[in-house]
Protein backbone atom coordinates (compact mmCIF):
# COMPACT_ATOMS: atom_id res chain seq x y z
CA UNK A 1 0.00 0.00 0.00
CA UNK A 2 2.74 2.40 0.58
CA UNK A 3 5.94 3.01 -1.80
CA UNK A 4 9.20 3.38 -0.48
CA UNK A 5 9.32 6.81 -0.88
CA UNK A 6 6.40 7.27 1.59
CA UNK A 7 7.92 5.30 3.97
CA UNK A 8 10.97 7.36 3.97
CA UNK A 9 9.37 10.58 4.07
CA UNK A 10 7.00 9.27 7.00
CA UNK A 11 10.48 8.61 8.85
CA UNK A 12 12.62 11.39 8.00
CA UNK A 13 10.08 13.69 8.28
CA UNK A 14 7.48 12.54 11.22
CA UNK A 15 4.21 12.60 9.16
CA UNK A 16 2.29 11.35 5.83
CA UNK A 17 -0.19 12.59 3.81
CA UNK A 18 -1.92 9.46 1.78
CA UNK A 19 -4.51 10.67 -0.34
CA UNK A 20 -7.91 8.10 -0.84
CA UNK A 21 -7.76 5.41 1.65
CA UNK A 22 -11.45 5.10 1.35
CA UNK A 23 -13.73 5.97 -1.51
CA UNK A 24 -16.99 8.14 -1.61
CA UNK A 25 -18.40 4.96 -0.32
CA UNK A 26 -17.16 4.12 2.28
CA UNK A 27 -16.95 8.01 3.41
CA UNK A 28 -20.63 7.54 3.79
CA UNK A 29 -20.18 4.50 5.53
CA UNK A 30 -18.16 6.03 7.92
CA UNK A 31 -20.21 9.28 8.24
CA UNK A 32 -22.90 7.60 8.75
CA UNK A 33 -21.36 5.34 12.11
CA UNK A 34 -19.83 8.90 12.87
CA UNK A 35 -22.97 10.10 13.68
CA UNK A 36 -24.67 7.21 14.99
CA UNK A 37 -22.12 7.35 18.09
CA UNK A 38 -22.64 11.26 18.53
CA UNK A 39 -26.28 10.58 19.17
CA UNK A 40 -25.57 7.70 21.28
CA UNK A 41 -23.03 9.52 23.55
CA UNK A 42 -24.80 12.75 23.81
CA UNK A 43 -25.83 12.54 27.12
CA UNK A 44 -22.16 12.52 28.66
CA UNK A 45 -21.28 8.77 27.98
CA UNK A 46 -18.15 8.06 30.05
CA UNK A 47 -16.26 7.78 26.97
CA UNK A 48 -17.38 11.00 26.07
CA UNK A 49 -15.81 14.34 26.43
CA UNK A 50 -14.96 18.15 25.25
CA UNK A 51 -11.12 18.26 24.57
CA UNK A 52 -11.29 21.58 24.78
CA UNK A 53 -11.75 21.83 28.48
CA UNK A 54 -14.15 24.62 27.99
CA UNK A 55 -17.89 22.52 28.77
CA UNK A 56 -19.06 23.06 32.08
CA UNK A 57 -22.50 20.98 32.04
CA UNK A 58 -24.61 19.09 29.52
CA UNK A 59 -26.56 21.82 28.11
CA UNK A 60 -23.07 23.72 26.86
CA UNK A 61 -22.03 23.56 23.38
CA UNK A 62 -18.86 21.34 23.29
CA UNK A 63 -16.20 23.05 21.57
CA UNK A 64 -13.77 19.52 20.17
CA UNK A 65 -16.01 16.52 20.60
CA UNK A 66 -13.73 13.44 21.44
CA UNK A 67 -15.25 10.09 21.63
CA UNK A 68 -13.11 7.43 22.38
CA UNK A 69 -13.41 3.52 21.87
CA UNK A 70 -15.82 4.17 18.91
CA UNK A 71 -15.84 0.41 18.06
CA UNK A 72 -16.42 -0.31 21.79
CA UNK A 73 -19.82 1.21 20.75
CA UNK A 74 -20.41 -0.49 17.87
CA UNK A 75 -18.25 -3.35 17.07
CA UNK A 76 -18.51 -4.05 14.12
CA UNK A 77 -16.35 -1.05 13.47
CA UNK A 78 -13.09 -3.22 13.98
CA UNK A 79 -13.50 -5.29 10.81
CA UNK A 80 -14.14 -2.44 8.40
CA UNK A 81 -11.81 -1.84 5.82
CA UNK A 82 -10.83 1.32 7.81
CA UNK A 83 -9.24 -0.54 10.53
CA UNK A 84 -8.05 -3.39 7.95
CA UNK A 85 -5.85 -1.05 5.71
CA UNK A 86 -4.65 0.90 8.89
CA UNK A 87 -3.09 -2.38 10.45
CA UNK A 88 -1.66 -3.18 6.94
CA UNK A 89 -0.03 0.41 6.86
CA UNK A 90 0.99 0.35 10.70
CA UNK A 91 2.89 -2.96 9.90
CA UNK A 92 4.40 -1.66 6.50
CA UNK A 93 6.24 1.20 8.78
CA UNK A 94 6.92 -0.17 11.86
CA UNK A 95 6.41 -4.19 11.72
CA UNK A 96 4.77 -7.17 12.09
CA UNK A 97 4.33 -7.07 15.75
CA UNK A 98 1.82 -3.63 15.55
CA UNK A 99 -1.48 -3.81 17.05
CA UNK A 100 -4.30 -1.39 17.08
CA UNK A 101 -3.89 0.04 20.72
CA UNK A 102 -6.94 2.59 20.79
CA UNK A 103 -9.51 4.38 18.18
CA UNK A 104 -11.35 7.46 18.59
CA UNK A 105 -13.18 10.77 17.14
CA UNK A 106 -12.82 13.57 17.21
CA UNK A 107 -15.45 16.51 16.17
CA UNK A 108 -14.96 20.00 15.73
CA UNK A 109 -18.63 21.53 15.09
CA UNK A 110 -19.68 24.30 13.45
CA UNK A 111 -18.13 28.04 14.42
CA UNK A 112 -16.51 26.61 17.18
CA UNK A 113 -13.67 27.95 16.80
CA UNK A 114 -11.47 26.46 19.91
CA UNK A 115 -7.99 25.50 18.39
CA UNK A 116 -6.31 22.10 19.10
CA UNK A 117 -2.99 23.03 20.75
CA UNK A 118 -0.09 22.32 19.86
CA UNK A 119 1.12 18.93 21.44
CA UNK A 120 2.91 15.44 20.89
CA UNK A 121 0.40 12.73 21.71
CA UNK A 122 3.43 10.58 23.58
CA UNK A 123 3.07 13.17 26.44
CA UNK A 124 -0.38 11.53 27.16
CA UNK A 125 0.81 8.21 27.47
CA UNK A 126 2.88 6.00 30.13
CA UNK A 127 6.64 5.94 29.30
CA UNK A 128 7.80 2.79 27.50
CA UNK A 129 10.83 1.56 26.27
CA UNK A 130 9.90 1.06 22.53
CA UNK A 131 8.43 3.96 20.91
CA UNK A 132 6.89 3.12 18.18
CA UNK A 133 3.78 4.54 17.40
CA UNK A 134 1.55 5.14 14.78
CA UNK A 135 -1.92 7.67 14.52
CA UNK A 136 -3.75 7.57 11.32
CA UNK A 137 -5.81 10.75 11.49
CA UNK A 138 -8.78 9.74 8.63
CA UNK A 139 -11.08 12.87 7.24
CA UNK A 140 -15.03 12.10 6.97
CA UNK A 141 -15.39 15.81 6.29
CA UNK A 142 -12.92 18.01 4.35
CA UNK A 143 -10.39 19.18 6.36
CA UNK A 144 -8.94 22.72 5.55
CA UNK A 145 -7.46 25.77 7.56
CA UNK A 146 -10.43 27.35 8.00
CA UNK A 147 -12.08 24.66 9.54
CA UNK A 148 -9.02 22.93 11.38
CA UNK A 149 -6.71 20.43 9.23
CA UNK A 150 -3.94 19.07 10.95
CA UNK A 151 -0.78 21.55 11.27
CA UNK A 152 2.66 19.07 11.64
CA UNK A 153 6.38 20.48 12.71
CA UNK A 154 8.70 18.68 10.22
CA UNK A 155 11.52 16.49 11.90
CA UNK A 156 9.61 17.72 15.55
CA UNK A 157 10.14 13.43 16.50
CA UNK A 158 13.48 13.46 16.34
CA UNK A 159 14.06 15.76 18.86
CA UNK A 160 13.10 15.49 22.76
CA UNK A 161 9.73 15.73 23.67
CA UNK A 162 8.84 19.04 24.65
CA UNK A 163 7.86 20.66 27.79
CA UNK A 164 3.58 20.37 28.79
CA UNK A 165 1.53 22.01 30.32
CA UNK A 166 -2.39 22.22 30.94
CA UNK A 167 -4.31 25.77 31.26
CA UNK A 168 -7.62 24.21 32.38
CA UNK A 169 -8.95 21.28 34.33
CA UNK A 170 -9.34 18.11 31.86
CA UNK A 171 -8.41 20.54 29.40
CA UNK A 172 -5.53 19.26 26.49
CA UNK A 173 -2.15 19.28 27.20
CA UNK A 174 0.13 21.89 25.18
CA UNK A 175 3.39 22.71 24.30
CA UNK A 176 5.30 25.51 22.49
CA UNK A 177 4.62 25.62 18.71
CA UNK A 178 3.78 27.77 16.06
CA UNK A 179 2.59 27.79 12.42
CA UNK A 180 5.65 30.03 10.95
CA UNK A 181 7.62 26.11 11.91
CA UNK A 182 5.21 23.79 10.19
CA UNK A 183 3.26 22.67 7.98
CA UNK A 184 -0.76 22.25 6.88
CA UNK A 185 -1.87 19.18 5.26
CA UNK A 186 -5.26 19.69 3.98
CA UNK A 187 -7.98 16.49 3.19
CA UNK A 188 -10.36 15.53 1.06
CA UNK A 189 -13.03 13.31 2.75
CA UNK A 190 -11.78 9.80 2.72
CA UNK A 191 -7.92 10.90 2.52
CA UNK A 192 -5.84 10.70 5.80
CA UNK A 193 -2.80 11.77 7.79
CA UNK A 194 -0.38 9.56 9.69
CA UNK A 195 1.93 10.71 12.46
CA UNK A 196 4.59 8.98 14.74
CA UNK A 197 3.72 9.61 18.72
CA UNK A 198 5.99 12.19 19.23
CA UNK A 199 5.68 14.56 15.87
CA UNK A 200 4.49 18.03 17.21
CA UNK A 201 0.93 18.94 15.86
CA UNK A 202 -1.78 21.14 16.04
CA UNK A 203 -5.02 22.44 14.16
CA UNK A 204 -7.03 25.45 14.45
CA UNK A 205 -10.60 25.91 15.40
CA UNK A 206 -13.58 25.82 12.67
CA UNK A 207 -14.75 28.87 11.72
CA UNK A 208 -17.19 27.78 8.77
CA UNK A 209 -20.64 26.25 9.32
CA UNK A 210 -20.08 22.49 8.84
CA UNK A 211 -18.57 19.86 10.74
CA UNK A 212 -14.98 18.80 10.54
CA UNK A 213 -15.23 15.08 11.69
CA UNK A 214 -11.73 13.26 12.30
CA UNK A 215 -12.14 9.28 12.64
CA UNK A 216 -8.42 8.10 14.45
CA UNK A 217 -6.88 4.61 14.82
CA UNK A 218 -3.77 4.35 17.38
CA UNK A 219 -1.20 1.56 16.50
CA UNK A 220 1.31 0.55 18.77
CA UNK A 221 3.46 -3.14 19.01
CA UNK A 222 1.45 -5.83 21.20
CA UNK A 223 3.86 -6.19 24.12
CA UNK A 224 3.70 -2.07 24.36
CA UNK A 225 -0.18 -2.42 24.42
CA UNK A 226 0.43 -5.38 26.68
CA UNK A 227 1.93 -3.85 28.96
CA UNK A 228 -0.10 -0.85 29.41
CA UNK A 229 -2.98 -2.77 29.71
CA UNK A 230 -1.37 -4.59 32.62
CA UNK A 231 -0.43 -1.07 34.13
CA UNK A 232 -3.97 -0.21 34.28
CA UNK A 233 -3.86 2.24 30.97
CA UNK A 234 -6.12 2.18 28.79
CA UNK A 235 -6.59 5.36 27.05
CA UNK A 236 -9.57 6.35 28.64
CA UNK A 237 -8.33 8.20 32.19
CA UNK A 238 -7.94 11.72 32.68
CA UNK A 239 -6.41 13.75 30.33
CA UNK A 240 -3.14 14.77 32.29
CA UNK A 241 0.95 15.25 31.80
CA UNK A 242 2.52 11.32 32.06
CA UNK A 243 6.17 12.67 31.73
CA UNK A 244 8.09 14.22 34.02
CA UNK A 245 9.25 17.52 32.38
Amino acid sequence: MLTKQQIDIFQSEGFLAFPNLLNSSQVAWYSDQYNQILEMTKKNYALRSDLSGERSNVQSVEKITQIMLPSKLLPELSQSVVYQKGLEISKALYGEDMILDFDMLINKPPNTQSPTPWHQDEAYWIDLNDKRALSIWVAIDNAQIENGCMWYIPKSHLKKIRKHFQKKTNGPLQCRGSEEEALPVPLNPGDCVMHQGRTIHYSRGNTTSNSRRAYILNYRPKSMVALERAQGFDHTGVKKNRRNQ
